[in-house]
């Protein structure tokens, strides 16, 4: 049995690395929600891990209970007013203004004029080479093309955002460089928008800079809020799945093969990752009255993480919940979140895997792991995906 006493989450230098599952697999076999000891920052705060699946559910459908706000004093600093800080009413009108931007016409237009284009350019540099890291030279590249296209920012800044966009990610592990992304990525906005307001192009940012509800228009802390929110989000975390994915086909020739010859199994294979090995593990609550988690009392104030990535693995939803099986019967995960929040780009997301997948299985036959390189692995505390997967194919 895993010893939790004096359970904490890693030190932030280690995130990158960790493995988490095996602690969390222990605390939904003592229960589901444990609490961690006082932290050297506030030792009066008190804060708990919750693993299970109907527990993660309910807190993230009840905002009433279990308010958001705790995300504007986490990321708050490196993003700004943003949305996942919000609850009620509030919430409800920032999303309606950025909501109709992800349109099911619109994101079937990026579908044609962006996500194919950007999949077929990236590629057509590596087949070449009959070898290449999957993602250096295409996960780290592809999905924040993408965003960028969509925003209306030039893809030949692609690269600098990806770095902007990591480095706000991880804004708590490393507080001035997240900050001064944060600066720069606004710095770097601000003329673009100030050209969107007096000539709208078309694309998101134009959407956005002239949004209105009900009469009411996103202020300008509110816009760059959501833009710093959305390129690392739209970009970071479908590069993660996306790497998780890529893995997968390259090591296990079974799946590859099927998939290949099946292309309507592209969709299952990555609701079954996304369960699997979620890109984005935790969501962070504040409970606003005394409440009680899975029989556990949990006081007014105190800090809930989710564990969305561990609720996944939860035996009482899902058979053998730790094995990768392309023929579970579909159930909903938690992967995009649920309730109020649930994720705004998620169907944006799935469509850059699945056209992802299937572009790479056409275009880099025999896909499997270099042998002559070390053996990828799926890492990371807050944030999962390999750093590293080289391959070769025919």
């Amino acid at each position: 049995m895993v010893d939790l006493s004096g359970y904490q989450p890693p030190p932030f230098d280690q995130w990158p690395d960790a493995q988490p599952y095996e602690q969390w697999h222990a605390i939904s076999d003592q229960g589901g929600v444990i609490e961690l000891p006082p932290n050297a920052w506030d030792p009066s705060a008190r804060a708990f891990h919750v693993t299970r699946f109907a527990d993660a559910d309910r807190i993230l459908r009840d905002a009433d209970t279990f308010s958001a706000s705790i995300n504007t004093e986490g990321i708050g600093p490196y993003m700004g007013e943003l949305i996942l800080g919000l609850d009620g009413e509030e919430h409800r009108r920032y999303r309606n203004l950025v909501a109709h931007a992800f349109r099911r016409s619109a994101i079937d237009r990026w579908e044609r004029e962006l996500i194919q284009p950007i999949i077929s350019d990236l590629l057509d540099d590596i087949v070449p080479a009959g070898r290449a890291d999957l993602v250096a030279q295409l996960t780290a590249k592809y999905p924040v093309q993408v965003i960028c296209g969509i925003v209306g920012v030039p893809l030949a800044d692609h690269d600098q955002f990806h770095q902007w966009a990591e480095k706000i990610n991880y804004g708590p592990l490393d507080h001035e460089a997240g900050m001064a992304a944060s600066r720069a990525m606004r710095d770097y906005l601000e003329p673009l928008v100030a050209a969107r307001r007096t000539n709208p192009t078309g694309d998101l940012l134009s959407e956005l800079v002239h949004a209105e509800v009900d009469g009411e228009r996103l202020t300008d802390e509110r816009l760059y809020g959501f833009l710093r929110l959305l390129l690392p989000a739209g970009a970071e975390t479908t590069y993660n799945v996306m790497g998780t994915c890529l893995l997968l086909l390259a090591r296990d020739r079974a799946v590859r093969d099927r998939i290949s010859d099946d292309r309507s199994l592209v969709g299952p294979f990555a609701e079954e990752v996304l369960r699997w090995e979620s890109s984005v593990t935790m969501v962070s609550r504040r409970v606003t009255i005394d409440t009680e988690i899975g029989g556990c009392p949990v006081p007014a104030g105190a800090a809930i993480t989710v564990l969305n990535g561990a609720a996944g693995h939860d035996e009482d939803r899902w058979p053998h919940p730790t094995d990768f099986d392309l023929d579970r019967e579909p159930v909903a995960h938690l992967a995009f979140g649920t309730g109020a929040h649930q994720c705004l780009g998620m169907h944006l997301a799935r469509l850059e895997v699945a056209v992802g997948i299937n572009a790479v299985l056409d275009r880099l036959p025999d896909l499997r792991l270099d042998p002559d390189r070390p053996e990828p692995v799926v890492a990371g505390y807050a944030f999962r995906g390999p750093r590293t997967l080289p391959v070769t194919f025919g």
